[in-house]
């Protein structure tokens, strides 16, 4: 699982959507929202980030071949089928793991992320590095988050003079290119790739809801490529329902309602924590639409409080609720 965030600051919720890898990972229930988090903080060039330099005549992958570090970025890139993206017009801006970087993966990884068969895994790897324009080190520190390539957004979080993309410490920036900027990172961050179901079992808070989920013969949809966004309802929220209603809507001759109410809960689109600020309703996969509630308090998608943002998934994205929402 990607992330879960114990929503703090919740005025953030919207987004791509996109929390969870969130809004960096740390609880947000103040009254400073993501969002507002996302437009306030500045970035912290650390004491390993190097200045800008002038612009360079080579684009991204010369710039990469001439620093010698990244052979195993660019051997990679190759094999990708990127090496013309990256020297496109862009502009764009690179994570750059380094070969140390890469070598911390487990033994293998990289041999069988370059064999052909895996090609389609690999550039879903490499564009989760990428960011479509030019975002030097200054405005790093405005984003807790940024959509990457490759769909998925990665988690920004500055703390102790030190930056952080995902799991991986930004060691120099401002790398200047001809088509865009690298940011050297010291190790290699993965996109999410389990699907919404297998997600939410491997959190171990929704068993309740898978349940249902099987019993409504949901299962498959919320396995396919969507991309869903969902409001899920923790086992604590389901226990909250009056006394047999959660054993009541298991009946087979139940089905219609408990997908009624399941559906109720999933928004077809990728909407992001930084994008659900910026609504006051959502269409429903059911059909009827739930209220968005933004406030110092938080976040309220009709009577349930938004607990936790922006857990990625390979086709969508969760967003934990504290009560069962019903249409």
């Amino acid at each position: 699982m990607k992330k879960l965030i114990a929503l703090t600051a919740v005025a953030t919720l919207a987004s791509t959507a996109n929390a969870g890898k969130k809004c960096n990972g740390t609880a947000i229930l103040s009254s400073t929202s993501c969002q507002q988090q996302k437009s306030h903080v500045t970035y912290i060039t650390t004491s390993h980030s190097v200045s800008a330099q002038p612009t360079a005549k080579a684009d991204i992958v010369d710039t990469a071949v001439g620093a010698g570090s990244f052979k195993t970025l660019v051997a990679a890139v190759q094999a990708a089928g990127l090496v013309d993206t990256l020297k496109g017009d862009g502009p764009f801006t690179v994570f750059a793991p380094t070969d140390e970087a890469f070598a911390k993966l487990p033994k293998g990884t990289v041999e069988s992320l370059l064999k052909p068969e895996n090609k389609a895994k690999l550039q879903a790897v490499l564009t989760y590095h990428v960011i479509a324009g030019k975002v030097k080190a200054a405005d790093v520190v405005k984003l807790t988050g940024a959509k990457t390539v490759q769909g998925q957004q990665v988690d920004i979080k500055v703390a102790d003079g030190k930056v952080m993309v995902d799991g991986a410490n930004v060691v120099k920036t401002d790398i200047e290119t001809s088509n865009g900027v690298i940011h050297v990172i010291d190790s290699v961050i993965l996109p999410a790739d389990k699907h919404i179901v297998d997600t939410a079992v491997g959190a171990g808070s929704f068993k309740t809801l898978v349940a249902a989920l099987k019993v409504a013969g949901l299962v498959d949809t919320l396995k396919g490529k969507g991309p869903f966004t969902v409001f899920a309802p923790t086992d604590e929220a389901f226990a909250k329902l009056p006394e047999g209603t959660i054993a009541n809507l298991l009946k087979p001759e139940n089905k219609d309602q408990l997908v009624a109410i399941l559906t109720y809960h999933v928004v077809a689109g990728k909407v992001l924590a930084s994008d659900v600020m910026k609504i006051s309703s959502a269409k429903t996969v059911n059909g009827k639409s739930a209220a968005v509630k933004v406030s110092a308090a938080g976040v309220m998608i009709d009577s349930a409080n938004v607990v936790a943002t922006d857990i990625e998934t390979s086709n969508g994205v969760i967003h934990v609720i504290d009560s069962v929402i019903l249409p």
